[in-house]
C-alpha cells in the first residue's frame, strides 16, 4: 500500500510516499481502507515536534510513528476475531490527537476508535472536522456556558473556531466571531450573531463586554483581552502563549483574582476524544454541525496540503483524498 512517511522531525518537504506492506489488524483491531483523511493543526505540530512538550506523545528524538496522520474516514475490510462492534463494510470515522498514521491506503486501529458515520454525510465531509470539533468542545466545556452568554471568537473560520461557534449556538450563546470581512457571510451561516473584521477594527479595544473570550488562533493574550471581559469572565487560549503563560495564568489568576475583578483564564486541554465524537455525531445527524471544507488535496499532494495549513489562513478543514484504483 501507498503511505506518507517520515522517520524524523522537519518540515513538509521531508514527507515522502513510499509503497509498504498493508498492516495487519490483531484481534481487538480492525482494518480500514481509507477514503479519506485529513491535514490539520495537529499534524503539522506532530511533523515538526513543535512544540517540544507534544514530543512526550510522540517521541522525544524522533517519532514513534513514522506515518503521518491523526484523521481519517473508511470502510471496514477486515476485523479481528474478537472485534465486534464493526463489521466489513461499516463506513467509519475516529481521530486520535497521538497519530493514527491515516495519511495512508489502509490502517488499522482499535474497534473502540472507529465510530459509524451518520447517514447523511460522505466519507469525505466525515474526515473533516473531528479535531477541529474535539478540540472547540473542550474550549466549551472549561467554562459554565449558560444560554444567552456573550462569547467572542477570535479565529472564528478555522478548523478550531468554525466548530466552536457552531457548538455555541447550539448550546444557546449569542456570539461574536472576529474573522476577515469576505468570510462574514461564512460565519453567519454558522450561527455567528455578530462579525468583528480584524483588519479594520482590534476587537480587544471593543466597547463590548463578554462573558468568554475564545481565541482559537492563539494571536491575543489574557492581558490583551481582559478589559473585554466581564466580572468573572474568561479568557481561553489554543495556544501556549509568550512563555507559555496560559499553561500557567490558570493557576495563578485564581489566587490574585482581586487583581483582575475576578476574571481568570483557563487551558483548553483536550480529554476524553470519544465523548466529543459522540456529540459531534449526534449533531451532523440532527443537520446542527457541518465542517467547513476549505479545499482538497491528493495523497501524492500531501507536502503542499501541510504547508497550506501551516500558512494558518485556511478556512476550517483541509482534506486528502485517497484515491484506490479499484475503489468503489
Amino acid at each position: 500500500m501507498k503511505a506518507v512517511v517520515h522517520k524524523k522531525y522537519g518540515s513538509p518537504d521531508i514527507l515522502q510516499i513510499k509503497k509498504i506492506e498493508k498492516p495487519v489488524p490483531n484481534d481487538k483491531e480492525v482494518l480500514i481502507r481509507v477514503y479519506a483523511t485529513s491535514v490539520n493543526r495537529t499534524d503539522c505540530a506532530t511533523l515538526r515536534g513543535i512544540p517540544l512538550l507534544t514530543r512526550i506523545a510522540t517521541g522525544i528524538f524522533k517519532p514513534k510513528l513514522e506515518i503521518s496522520g491523526s484523521e481519517f474516514s473508511g470502510i471496514v475490510e477486515e476485523t479481528g476475531k474478537n472485534a465486534t462492534s464493526l463489521k466489513k463494510g461499516d463506513k467509519v470515522f475516529g481521530f486520535d490527537d497521538q497519530g493514527l498514521e491515516s495519511h495512508a491506503e489502509y490502517l488499522k486501529i482499535s474497534e473502540e476508535k472507529a465510530f459509524i458515520i451518520p447517514k447523511n454525510v460522505s466519507l469525505e465531509q466525515a474526515a473533516a472536522g473531528i479535531e477541529g470539533a474535539h478540540y472547540a468542545y473542550n474550549f466549551i466545556n472549561k467554562v459554565d456556558l449558560k444560554a444567552g452568554h456573550k462569547v467572542l471568537v477570535n479565529g472564528a473560520t478555522g478548523a478550531i473556531g468554525s466548530s466552536v461557534v457552531q457548538l455555541l449556538k447550539y448550546y444557546g450563546a449569542h456570539v461574536t466571531a472576529v474573522c476577515k470581512e469576505k468570510n462574514k457571510d461564512l460565519v453567519k451561516s454558522l450561527g455567528a450573531d455578530e462579525v468583528i473584521d480584524f483588519t479594520s477594527e482590534d476587537f480587544t479595544k471593543s466597547n463590548q463586554k463578554y462573558q468568554f473570550v475564545f481565541d482559537t488562533v492563539g494571536k491575543s493574550s489574557f492581558f490583551k483581552c481582559r478589559s473585554i471581559l466581564k466580572n468573572g469572565g474568561v479568557y481561553i487560549s489554543s495556544d501556549l502563549g509568550y512563555m507559555a503563560q496560559n499553561l500557567f495564568l490558570p493557576f495563578i489568576t485564581p489566587f490574585i483574582k482581586f487583581l483582575f475583578k475576578n476574571k481568570k483564564t483557563a487551558f483548553p486541554f483536550p480529554a476524553n476524544i470519544k465523548r466529543s465524537i459522540l456529540l459531534i455525531k449526534k449533531l451532523i445527524e440532527e443537520e446542527k454541525f457541518h465542517a467547513v471544507v476549505d479545499r482538497s488535496y491528493t495523497l501524492e499532494e500531501i507536502s503542499e496540503a501541510y504547508k497550506y495549513v501551516e500558512k494558518g489562513e485556511k478556512l476550517g478543514n483541509v482534506i486528502i483524498t485517497v484515491v484506490h484504483s479499484d475503489f468503489k
